[in-house]
């Protein structure tokens, strides 16, 4: 395994290489701090550049690159407020098309106040936004993907400066469990029901959306959505607090021309990207990482990481699809090692923000406290017993039920041999040579 999530700093992002490019370009204009905590951010808003576009997953489906979901945390003051002008650069095209379609709107309502209540009234116009307002309604936002999906399956993308916004769209939050589990699953939601207006539409959910918090409200947000999958499936990205203080003013972005007209060339290789598509070094990759996230729970005994292992690397590879797409339908090794990188950051910042919320109940740890999971062999000597086993459980917070199970998993993996001699157990060397590198 590359990376080690176990540790308090963040896994370091991959040289980014060929195949990249769009990235580099998106990162030129924000400050060098937020780098790697904005690059999971961007996928959300370039996959809503994509529709009638299709990828084939390991395990045989299909899916869209739509339902992305990331949240940005970090404290405040901690420049998250570059995110949203890099969005804005981005979804230009966006903004274009929804101020067209408001003055369709505007037009069809002046006309039709104009006719008397005994006239024929004229037709309300389908209007679909690409990126409605953040304050967006619950019902507003599915008549527009009833709109968006009369007008070809279009992907409305939202940006939320605040993760409590994200109520209101979904109904209270009650509702959002089930709405964002809706938005990512690519499921129908809404309800047949007869209206004044005609008969409501049950549309499939096509949604983007990307959040920026702080580590106090994201952790009471998400309190209760940790174990209904709704958690799994939102992508986090942490930004730890700064460890010392310079004094220097973090440079924003000047957003020359040069720099909007290279981006509109990877935009555009989105927008026209439509059919269904096999990568199979990225399929390759991701049933790789599947096994490196089983064995990682192994290793930590860890079955919570394992679960939430799964969507990590859907995320993931849906960003990888994003990157193939941008790189003119082309796969590089660059790509695949931001893939995996992908991957473990997501797993390290919800270990970081939520590792002792995940747990057995007790009092909330401080930000200094909490770690990501912890390799319980690579813990131990190279040769060992099983009662310091027992003991390293017990200090972690383990049963110590669970002890042979764990022996045996690392025995049948071939992590580790048995001596009846000695009644010692031994790394192995495929262990010590690879897992450890």
């Amino acid at each position: 395994m590359r990376y080690d999530i176990s540790k308090s700093k963040a896994p370091a992002m991959p040289a980014l290489g060929k195949g990249t490019e769009c990235i580099k370009i998106l990162l030129s204009q924000a400050s060098k701090d937020t780098h790697e905590p904005f690059v999971p951010m961007f996928f959300p808003v370039l996959g809503a550049h994509i529709s009638g576009t299709e990828f084939l997953y390991p395990d045989n489906t299909w899916k869209e690159p739509t339902g992305m979901m990331a949240n940005l945390v970090a404290k405040s003051g901690d420049n998250k407020g570059q995110f949203p002008l890099i969005v804005e650069a981005i979804c230009r095209d966006f903004r274009k098309h929804d101020d067209a379609e408001e003055k369709k709107y505007l037009a069809w309502q002046r006309l039709k106040n104009t006719k008397g209540a005994n006239k024929d009234k004229p037709e309300e116009p389908i209007v679909a936004y690409w990126f409605p307002p953040i304050d967006t309604t619950k019902p507003a936002f599915l008549k527009n993907a009833i709109a968006l999906e009369a007008c070809g399956g279009r992907t409305q993308y939202f940006n939320l400066p605040e993760v409590e916004m994200a109520d209101q769209l979904c109904g209270g939050h009650k509702m959002v469990s089930l709405m964002l589990r809706n938005i990512y699953d690519r499921a129908r939601t809404g309800a047949l029901r007869a209206t004044t207006d005609g008969v409501t539409g049950n549309p499939i959910v096509r949604a983007c959306i990307t959040i920026s918090s702080n580590p106090e409200s994201t952790r009471k947000f998400y309190k209760y959505e940790l174990t209904n999958g709704t958690f799994g499936r939102m992508v986090f990205s942490y930004k730890k607090p700064r460890g010392n203080y310079d004094g220097k003013i973090p440079r924003l972005g000047k957003f020359p021309d040069e720099f909007y007209q290279k981006l509109d060339e990877f935009l555009a290789r989105l927008d026209i990207c439509k059919g269904r598509f096999i990568i199979r070094p990225l399929n390759k990759l991701i049933d790789k990482l599947a096994q490196d996230m089983a064995t990682l729970a192994d290793l930590t005994d860890d079955d919570v990481l394992f679960e939430m292992s799964h969507r990590s690397l859907v995320s993931a590879w849906k960003a990888g699809c994003i990157l193939w797409v941008l790189n003119g339908q082309t796969w590089t090794k660059a790509m695949g090692e931001l893939v995996e990188w992908l991957v473990y950051h997501d797993i390290w910042s919800k270990m970081q923000l939520f590792a002792d919320m995940l747990g057995k109940d007790h009092d909330l740890l401080s930000e200094a406290q909490r770690r990501g999971p912890k390799n319980m062999l690579d813990s131990l000597p190279d040769t060992f017993n099983e009662a310091q086993l027992e003991a390293l459980r017990t200090s972690l917070g383990k049963s110590k039920e669970g002890t042979n199970a764990q022996l045996r998993q690392w025995t049948c993996r071939k992590f580790i041999t048995y001596s009846e001699l000695t009644g010692l157990y031994t790394k192995t060397d495929e262990y010590l040579k690879g897992i450890k590198s």
